[in-house]
């Protein structure tokens, strides 16, 4: 029985380990992008690689999912209420990036990422540099003007043409706003940025 038991007890706590080891990053210093990147370094490398990818500056696409989520994997817009009857939700909006269907469902397509989870961060950051990427394309947006390139994700790029923000000033605060965080984690990107890519890159002997 003792033998049992033991057994029984290595076996959850192995659950528990495994649990806790797929338990999604969360930084609680979301307004310092070095603090962000130091917590979790394979965000870094994932931003990095998106950068390369589609030549969207780490700190836009950083500035637009702070926005989005707050780094958070599962975030999803509030869910309106009759009485105590909960009603569906607004939008399909999920994730880090907050992509609705249609928008993840291009992005698949264009991409060729199959596999690619609204909550899992690598791809949603990628999917914020593709996004931008073919804003920069179709509407000629550059990829560093960041208070148009946020209108755009924020009413779809049909909506843009079309001037769907220019009555809407709650929401060219909310742009502004993108802008300003993505001039502040810019600069700090810049401080810490040889510190991240050393973590990365850095040289190993055997």
């Amino acid at each position: 029985m003792k033998y049992f038991q033991t057994h029984i007890t290595l076996f959850f706590t192995c659950i528990l380990l495994f649990l806790s080891g797929c338990a999604s990053y969360r930084p609680t210093q979301v307004n310092n992008i070095c603090a962000i990147f130091r917590g979790e370094t394979d965000w870094y490398q994932a931003a990095r690689d998106a950068n390369q990818k589609w030549g969207t500056p780490i700190w836009v696409m950083m500035a637009i999912i702070h926005q989005e989520s707050r780094f958070i994997d599962d975030a999803q817009p509030p869910r309106p209420w009759f009485l105590f009857i909960p009603l569906p939700r607004t939008s399909s909006a999920y994730g880090y990036a907050q992509a609705q269907k249609p928008a993840w469902a291009d992005y698949i397509k264009g991409s060729g990422n199959g596999g690619a989870d609204r909550d899992d961060f690598d791809d949603a950051i990628d999917f914020v540099g593709w996004y931008t990427h073919v804003t920069q394309r179709k509407l000629d947006i550059s990829k560093w003007d960041v208070y148009h390139q946020y209108l755009a994700y924020h009413e779809g790029r049909g909506g843009y043409a079309r001037g769907t923000w220019k009555k809407k000033d709650w929401l060219k605060k909310v742009a502004k706003k993108v802008k300003n965080k993505s001039a502040i984690y810019n600069t700090q990107l810049k401080r810490c940025k040889p510190e991240l890519d050393d973590a990365i890159d850095g040289w190993w002997f055997f």
